[in-house]
Order: C-alpha cells, then structure tokens, then sequence
C-alpha cells in the first residue's frame, strides 16, 4: 500500500529535492577523464553536507545485499547497472558511460535522483540509448497523473524504449519514497496500460527506467552491485516525482 504524503510533507520533498538536482548537476559538470570515482564520492559527501542535508544511501542495505552500502553515491561505468561503489582505482576515461545515482535526506525525508553522461566519444547507438531512456522518463513522469495506473507508467517506459531498438533491465525497478528510502509501491519500467495500482494525489514516487543495449539481464557482483550478463552498456535516469491534483511535480528537478 503506498503511504500518502501530505501537502506539507511534498512541500519538504521539494526542498530537499532542489538540493539534490543542484547538487547531481553540479557533480555532472565535474564529470571529466582522469579523475577516480572516488573523487564524486568525496565530492557529493561535501556538497550533502553543505546542503544541510545528509546521505541516505551510506549504510542502507537493499534487497538482496550481503551488507550495507558503503558510500553516499552510486556511480556506474559502462556495463555497471545500479548500486556501484566509488573506488579510488576506478578511474573515468574517453569513451565512458557514467552513471550518477544520489539520494539524501531533508528534515526526515528522502528524495532519488539519477542521471546518465557520456565521456565522448562514443557511438551513435550509446548516444541513442542515453537520449531515449531520458526521453522514456519524460514521457513516465507526463503519464504519472491521479486516475492513471503504475502499468500505464509501466507500459510508455516499456514501449518507448523497446520501440528505439533497446532492452529494459526488468529486474530493477522504481519506488515510493518518503520517510525511507524504499517504500511501496515498486513501480516497474515495464507493463500493460490500465493495470496495476491506481494513481492517487499524495502519492510521491521514484520513477527510474533502467535500460542497455543488450538483452537487458543482470548479475550481481561481489561488492553487491549490478552489472548487464552480457557486459552491454546501460543507461539510468531517475527523478522523485509527486502526484497531485493538478498533475506530476518533478521534486527533484532544477
């Protein structure tokens, strides 16, 4: 059951949700060869921190996880998925697909973000399937309205993105959010239109299509994080998005 938030809470979310975009674009901008994962790390612990706010990934253990996360970011290169450690050997290169996943906390709310950026050059096809899955969670968040349902988000990620030629990594999934980090409902990239959970204002979800150019399976690594089974590049955005009587607010937006 999703745990509706109420008008003051969304309001909370907002702030904390303009912090978080002004904080991920800030690390984007930073994105560049040469530079260690680690370095975002110990940059989006800094800009948290300066934003009064505090991390939410550090110590929380999702599903399936041998242990807690060890880090404030999750930044993926590549074939890497999602829940990617920063490590100081890891170090960016031309021709990376860089994924940069960031939640924080705000008077005792969560918000989640994430965006995809390409160290040129790359190919015509990895520029495709960045653009089309940014695209996919555009056209997510317009279908995000009360009345509608989790398969109608579901099914325009599914279709859009299937449509350009590219997999959906269905194993992953969106989320609700709010006073933790993962709440019901989970919110799938992927379903028919028409079904599922109806949408209700107060609603506030992570809607986050998770996409790759190969078959779209995963495998799940020795530091918990996942990777595409065939080593194909995927792509992730996310943004926390509010339902409410006059439509989708993007809380975590610039």
């Amino acid at each position: 059951m999703a745990i509706l938030k109420s008008k003051e809470e969304i309001e909370i979310m907002a702030v904390a949700g303009q912090k978080l975009g002004r904080i991920l674009q800030k690390l984007r901008a930073m994105v560049r060869p040469g530079l260690s994962t680690q370095f975002f790390e110990e940059e989006s612990r800094r800009l948290i921190r300066e934003a009064d706010a505090e991390p939410v990934f550090l110590g929380y253990r999702p599903a399936g996880a041998k242990a807690s996360y060890p880090a404030t970011l999750c930044i993926g290169l590549n074939d890497a998925v999602v829940h990617t450690p920063p490590h100081k050997d890891i170090i960016l290169r031309d021709g990376d697909v860089v994924k940069l996943d960031l939640g924080l906390r705000y008077k005792g709310l969560c918000v989640d973000s994430a965006l995809t950026v390409a160290l040129s050059p790359v190919s015509k096809e990895i520029e495709k399937l960045i653009e089309v899955t940014k695209l996919a969670l555009d056209f997510a968040i317009q279908t995000a309205t009360a009345g509608n349902t989790l398969g109608d988000i579901g099914n325009v990620i599914q279709t859009s993105v299937e449509s350009a030629g590219f997999s959906i990594v269905k194993a992953l999934t969106g989320h609700g959010i709010g006073e933790v980090l993962h709440e019901e409902p989970s919110v799938f990239n992927f379903g028919r239109a028409g079904q599922g959970m109806k949408l209700k204002a107060g609603m506030v979800i992570a809607i986050e299509p998770i996409t790759a150019l190969g078959n779209g399976r995963i495998k799940q690594v020795s530091d918990d994080s996942y990777v595409t089974a065939d080593k194909s590049i995927s792509a992730h955005f996310e943004h926390t998005v509010a339902i409410t009587e006059n439509g989708p607010r993007i809380l975590t937006a610039v």
